[in-house]
């Protein structure tokens, strides 16, 4: 399994749908951490999120460890087959989501265009981006 770490950089949440269950959270290039590219991060099928509104130090997304997953499942009586589609957020915090596997995109803030958000589609089979699944 790769973590998703991206470090240094502010992210925010920027939507929930309720109706499809699809958390996002984004960080956008800013002149303060210095970046120049946007990302997008995707958990679909959530049950349950403790999150914070922003990260100011970015973002490690990675599963709980065993540890980690049984103060959970005391706090919020989660179930032995949780432990797969629990994803801790922040190593500075006790955010989490139990969800489907995340998916993240990463591009070019420049390129993006008047688009707000990578997994707004079409995008030009070339358009110059990177992508990736957390497993």
């Amino acid at each position: 399994m790769t973590d998703f770490i991206r470090t240094g950089r502010l992210f925010r949440v920027v939507g929930f749908n309720p109706s499809h269950r699809q958390l996002f959270l984004q960080s956008q290039a800013t002149l303060i951490d210095g970046t120049s590219t946007h990302i997008d991060v995707h958990i679909g099928h959530v049950r349950l999120m403790l999150l914070q509104p922003y990260y100011r130090n970015g973002l490690h997304i990675r599963r709980a460890s065993p540890e980690q997953f049984a103060v959970l499942t005391e706090r919020h009586g989660l179930k032995p087959d949780d432990a797969a589609y629990t994803w801790m957020l922040d190593p500075d915090s006790d955010s989490f989501v139990v969800g489907g596997v995340p998916d993240w995109r990463e591009a070019e803030y420049a390129l993006m265009g008047g688009r707000e958000s990578l997994f707004d589609g079409p995008w030009p089979e070339d358009f110059p981006m990177e992508s990736g699944i957390l497993f």
